[in-house]
């Protein structure tokens, strides 16, 4: 499944295997996790609803986050990236936001280089899993 404002893949590992490899994968490009949102558990606890496991990572460079917060004050309203790992049928998915199309909406070359930079790194995370 590919989808014009991001990119990832298909691992035949478990969710719980994938999830630790995508955090792996994350820190030796430099990124952080912010935050780190149980979408299953949420659903469960407030819903009472059953569903797949399924996490949404907020992933933060912070050099990176400086430079495109220098670039442009306001981008913070798009930050972090996001990172999702979900179980799907055949293994886990793993999908990252592409920057660039998130701050496409923004003119400002400054901030199109940094998130150029950004999804190289996150697309190296993608391949490397």
């Amino acid at each position: 499944m590919a989808v014009a404002y991001g990119t990832g893949k298909l691992v035949s590992a478990s969710f719980v295997e994938t999830l630790e490899r995508t955090r792996a994968a994350l820190a030796d490009e430099g990124f952080g996790v912010l935050c780190d949102i149980d979408v299953a558990a949420t659903l469960r606890a407030k819903l009472g609803v059953e569903t797949d496991d399924y996490v949404i990572l907020g992933a933060c460079n912070p050099a990176l986050a400086q430079r495109a917060l220098l670039a442009e004050r306001e981008v913070g309203l798009l930050l972090p990236c996001n990172v999702i790992v979900y179980a799907a049928e055949g293994g886990t998915r793993v999908s990252a936001i592409d920057p660039a199309v998130m701050l496409a909406m923004i003119d400002n070359p400054a901030l199109a280089e940094v998130a150029n930079e950004v999804r190289t790194k996150l697309t190296r995370v993608i391949e490397r899993l």
